[in-house]
């Protein structure tokens, strides 16, 4: 099953029989039979004929849509929930002050755990001496500090409480990861609305395709997206979908967009400039394929799933810790678990396991 995303501004999705296509103008950009489509991806300026929503919709293949520079617009599904037991009990521990703390706990510590082994495991691919010295020793000192607000955020009695927790973990691990930058980066920090620089905008746009994968787990499972238990809950934001983006922000998206610029593959000067205060800084039409594909590579990729002690890619980890998530709520599971150690990954060859794990 793949996942098909159209960036070409201006094109169009068409249904010829079972079949989709992709044109812009006169000319096929792309083609491919809806039954080996798992989700349809339109960024920007893309139209989607009635003949072809339909089409997906009967198939039940996810439809989302997002700007042009990432953000996540919304997606198009066939009808509303049909689990009505489960929205009901999720709706009971979003007005349970102590079990949605205890839930919010859970997903941070998971966060903050991967944030850690990230930060170790880059310590351990520099040198000892020089600039790779101060490096490791900023690499170490930031884990050991996000540990400690790792274990302080158990006396949180309040959501405000364990948002300061985390909060000071995130200053600590992008300090350490700015570390890795040149100067050209012009990184101080994460911060966005808009991002203000090439680095800030590659994280904003590789969170914005986790957020749809997520969006499409929760929905599948037959969880409320709004309903969630860390993020407050606002109007117009899909609280739980934040919730459970967090602890694989490390894993797969921080670790993506570190990987593409450490091996040179994406630069400060290949991004776009465009002198705007409302977006300063784009991917581009170079940059977004490179990003994306990225994405999907470490998306599909191998890894260890700590609930069930299987081997899955990190896409059905998704899927898997919503279903946790799902059974906390239901009240057959005690508590929720972190999906998955960053670190290691499978060795290449080495199959993982399909099968429906016992969570």
């Amino acid at each position: 099953m793949t996942v098909l995303y159209v960036r070409e501004q201006g094109a169009v999705v068409r249904r010829m029989a079972e079949e989709l296509r992709v044109t812009l103008d006169e000319r096929v950009l792309a083609r491919t039979p809806v039954r080996e489509v798992e989700q349809v991806v339109l960024l920007g300026n893309v139209q989607l004929t009635t003949q072809a929503a339909a089409l997906l919709l009967q198939q039940e293949v996810d439809i989302v849509f997002l700007s042009y520079s990432g953000g996540f617009r919304g997606r198009l599904g066939k009808d509303g929930s049909r689990f009505a037991r489960l929205r009901h009990a999720q709706l009971q521990i979003s007005g349970d002050e102590h079990r949605s703390l205890a839930l919010a706990l859970s997903l941070v510590r998971a966060k903050l755990a991967n944030q850690r082994e990230l930060l170790q495991e880059l310590a351990g691919r520099v040198d000892g001496a020089g600039q790779d010295g101060r490096r490791r020793m900023a690499f170490a000192l930031a884990a050991q500090r996000i540990d400690a607000m790792r274990r302080a955020a158990g006396s949180a009695t309040t959501p405000d409480m364990l948002r300061g927790y985390e909060g000071k973990a995130a200053a600590f691990y992008f300090e350490a990861l700015g570390t890795l930058l040149d100067p050209s980066w012009s990184f101080q920090g994460r911060k966005y609305y808009p991002p203000p620089d090439p680095f800030n905008a590659a994280l904003s746009f590789g969170y914005a395709l986790l957020q749809k994968d997520i969006s499409a787990a929760i929905q599948l499972v037959g969880l409320d997206p709004y309903l969630g238990c860390f993020h407050a809950l606002e109007y117009g934001r899909p609280s739980l979908v934040l919730d459970l983006m967090e602890e694989f922000r490390p894993a797969v998206v921080d670790w993506t967009v570190l990987d593409l610029v450490l091996s040179g593959k994406m630069r400060p000067r290949d991004f776009t400039f465009t002198g705007q205060q409302a977006r300063p800084v784009e991917l581009g039409p170079t940059l977004m394929p490179v990003l994306v594909n990225a994405y999907e590579a470490r998306a599909g990729s191998q890894t260890a799933h700590a609930a069930s002690g299987t081997h899955t890619s990190f896409r059905r980890c998704f899927e898997l810790q919503a279903r946790i998530f799902a059974r906390v709520v239901l009240g057959g599971r005690a508590e929720y678990g972190g999906a998955t150690p960053i670190l290691p990954e499978l060795p290449d060859g080495r199959p993982g396991r399909a099968d429906e794990p016992d969570l």
